[in-house]
C-alpha cells in the first residue's frame, strides 16, 4: 500500500467514531505493543482493553500504553465480546486479539473497505509471515472448519476463525451473542451468512507471538467446541435439513431391518423375529417425528430470522453513521 493511499484511508476513517476492542487474558508481554500499534494506525480511535481476570499485569500495561481499560469477570472470550458490544458506542468497531499477532497497519484499509462498500463486517484473512505463526494442527483445523461452514452456509470467507474483524454499528448492536468462549468467531461468521449480510475479506499479515507469550487456545478442546457450535447453529438455523437428515437415516435403518422380515412373511406367512419388527416400526415412527419436528422448527426459525432482520434494519446503514463534528 502506498503512503498516499494509507493517508486517504486514515482520513476517511477519521470522519467516523472508531473503537478498537481488545479482549485480553494474561497478555502482559504483548498488550502494550498492540495498543501502541493501533494508536499509531488509527490515531483518532479509542482503544478499549477488557481484562478477563488476568493474573498478570495486563491491565496495568494496557493503561500505561494509553488504552481505556475495563474488566469482565465472566471467564471466556465470548462473554468479553458481548460486554464490549453492549457497552461501547461507536460508528465503526475493530475487534482484535491482544496477542500482537495481527497487523495493525491493515486496519485503515479494512475500515475503508467497510465504508466504501457499505459492508457490515470485514474479516482479516491471515497470511502467516512465519511457519511458527500457526500452532501445530491449527492450520488444518481452520481449513476443516472453514470448509464445513462453507458447505453448510455457503463459501464467502477463507478464514472463519480470524480474531481480527471490523464491524459496522448496525452489525454490533443487532448481533445476539450466545457463545461464551473462542467459538465467538464462528458465531459472528454464521450470523452474517445466515442473514446474508454484506461482508468482505482482506488479506493481512499474521505474525508469531512475542517471546514469552503463550496461546490460550487449545487445539483439540477449543476445536471440538467450535465444531459443536457449528452443529448447534446448523440445528437451530437449518432445522429442516438437520432433522430431515436424522429422520432419513432412521428411516433407512428401519427399512433395512424390515425388508428381510417382510420377505420371510411373504414366503412363509410368519414373523420369526418379532422384536426386530417392533424395533423397525419404532424407528420409522421416530423418523416421521424427526421430520415433523424439522418442519415445525423451520417455521419458527423463519420467524426468528425475520425478527433478527427487523432489529438489524432498524439501525443506520454503514456509511450513514453519525459523523464527527
Amino acid at each position: 500500500m502506498s503512503s498516499n493511499q494509507s493517508l486517504a484511508q486514515t482520513a476517511a476513517a477519521s470522519r467516523f467514531e472508531v473503537a478498537v476492542l481488545v479482549p485480553c487474558y494474561n497478555e502482559e508481554r504483548a498488550i502494550a505493543q498492540v495498543v501502541g500499534d493501533f494508536r499509531t494506525a488509527l490515531p483518532e480511535a479509542t482503544v478499549y482493553v477488557y481484562d478477563n481476570n488476568s493474573s498478570d499485569n495486563t491491565a496495568v500495561a494496557a493503561r500505561q500504553a494509553g488504552a481505556v481499560v475495563r474488566r469482565e469477570t465472566h471467564q471466556g472470550k465470548g462473554y468479553v465480546v458481548r460486554r464490549m458490544f453492549n457497552d461501547i458506542e461507536a460508528d465503526v468497531y475493530v475487534l482484535v486479539d491482544g496477542d500482537a499477532t495481527y497487523d495493525a497497519p491493515s486496519a485503515p484499509a479494512m475500515i475503508d473497505k467497510l465504508l466504501a462498500d457499505r459492508l457490515d463486517m470485514v474479516v482479516a484473512a491471515r497470511v502467516d509471515q512465519d511457519v511458527k505463526a500457526y500452532r501445530r494442527g491449527h492450520r488444518a483445523g481452520n481449513r476443516l472448519l472453514t470448509g464445513f461452514v462453507a458447505h453448510i452456509f455457503g463459501r464467502v470467507f477463507t478464514d472463519v476463525l480470524s480474531g481480527y474483524r471490523v464491524f459496522s454499528r448496525r452489525f454490533v448492536k443487532s448481533f445476539p451473542i450466545l457463545s461464551g468462549g473462542f467459538e465467538i468467531e464462528t458465531e459472528l461468521t454464521v450470523h452474517a451468512l445466515e442473514l446474508e449480510l454484506p461482508v468482505g475479506e482482506v488479506a493481512t499479515p499474521y505474525y508469531t507471538r512475542p517471546s514469552g507469550s503463550a496461546s490460550k487456545l487449545s487445539t483439540w478442546h477449543d476445536g471440538f467446541r467450535i465444531l459443536r457450535t457449528i452443529l448447534k447453529l446448523y440445528r437451530s438455523e437449518r432445522p429442516l435439513p438437520f432433522f430431515g437428515a436424522v429422520g432419513g437415516a432412521l428411516a433407512l435403518v428401519s427399512l433395512g431391518l424390515a425388508i428381510p422380515i417382510f420377505m420371510t412373511y411373504m414366503e412363509e406367512g410368519l414373523v420369526p423375529r418379532f422384536p426386530t419388527a417392533l424395533l423397525s416400526t419404532g424407528l420409522m415412527l421416530v423418523a416421521f417425528l424427526s421430520i415433523a419436528c424439522g418442519l415445525i422448527l423451520d417455521t419458527v426459525t423463519r420467524g426468528r430470522r425475520e425478527a433478527k432482520l427487523i432489529a438489524y434494519l432498524a439501525l443506520r446503514a454503514p456509511g450513514e453513521e453519525r459523523r464527527r463534528s
